[in-house]
């Protein structure tokens, strides 16, 4: 049986015109963590595989800074390290981990030109710790060291940015046997706010989040435990919607980005018997589409995504 270990990413609605998907689970040994990477274009193509640069890991998470870089980091083997990419989508070496290592965690941007990490577990055993820790990201890339957690800890949430310069963290696994639906906003300063109620949406975990037509965002996939390809909308004023029915292949694992300035993709992931490298394009009005063709990157989940340039 195939793992259950949280991850996931996000990217924020920066107007960033290119995507980038990078590291993963696989479940060949002895490289269970990848460090490879796709570069989405401005038309939402997925490009082959690049060379990995960095420590393989899976359960990470990534998020744009500076308007037009990314950052991954944390992950699975529990480590806090990060990289960064340029706006060309040039991933760079490992920098030091700042922070709690841990994995299954989520990230966004918010401020315009910051990223926020958030949630995740420590340690790499089944009795993990979950966590509501956050660790923010200045417009230049550098992680400042652990913030108290507020709300529920979790792991397997998602992140995404919203109305221009805030973000959200929602979703997530809270116990060995349980989901919620339940979200936290993220101030335009970077401070996390207490539980949102539950939302209308299914509980879930491992599901991907990415913005899109400027100033909204949505969750999708996910397991809760059986895979789903439901999504929810995020309005520009943080409120996550009921669910949407699914279009496309269901999954988890999966990861999101933006791309294009105003639209969003969908890709990777998990089926149940196998991975895959399908995505799915969303509009600049949150309509997800269906298939498409596999890409010519290697199938794997467990990855994270993010928007540059």
């Amino acid at each position: 049986m195939f793992p259950i270990i949280p991850a996931d990413s996000a990217t924020g609605a920066s107007g960033n015109t290119e995507g980038i998907f990078g590291f993963a689970y696989s479940a060949t040994p002895p490289t269970y963590g990848l460090s490879m990477t796709n570069i989405v274009s401005n038309t939402g193509v997925v490009a082959s595989d690049v060379a990995g640069v960095g420590t393989g890991r899976y359960a990470l998470a990534a998020t744009q800074y500076g308007g037009d870089k990314g950052i991954f980091g944390y992950g699975r083997p529990a480590t806090a390290i990060t990289n960064l990419v340029s706006n060309t989508g040039v991933v760079a070496s490992d920098v030091s981990g700042v922070g709690t290592a841990r994995k299954g965690i989520a990230a966004c941007s918010y401020g315009e030109d910051k990223g926020i990490f958030g949630f995740g577990s420590l340690g790499d055993v089944p009795t993990h710790t979950r966590s509501a820790l956050t660790n923010l990201v200045s417009n230049v890339g550098v992680v400042a060291s652990d913030t108290a957690g507020v709300g529920t800890a979790r792991d397997g949430p998602a992140a995404c940015e919203y109305g221009d310069d805030k973000g959200i963290f929602a979703f997530g696994n809270p116990t060995a046997a349980g989901f919620v639906s339940i979200s936290n906003l993220v101030s335009n300063a970077g401070v996390v706010a207490s539980d949102q109620a539950a939302t209308t949406g299914t509980a879930r975990t491992v599901l991907a989040a990415c913005s899109y037509g400027g100033d909204k965002g949505i969750f999708g996939y996910g397991t809760d435990p059986s895979y789903t390809g439901v999504t929810n909308q995020v309005s520009n004023t943080g409120v996550v919607a009921s669910d949407v029915a699914g279009v496309g292949t269901i999954r988890f694992g999966l990861a999101a980005s933006e791309y294009g300035g105003d639209k969003g993709i969908f890709g990777f992931g998990h089926t149940g018997p196998s991975t895959t490298a399908i995505t799915n394009l969303v509009s600049n009005t949150g309509v997800v589409a269906s298939d498409q063709a596999a890409v010519t990157g290697t199938a794997r989940y467990y990855l994270a995504a993010c928007s540059f340039n």
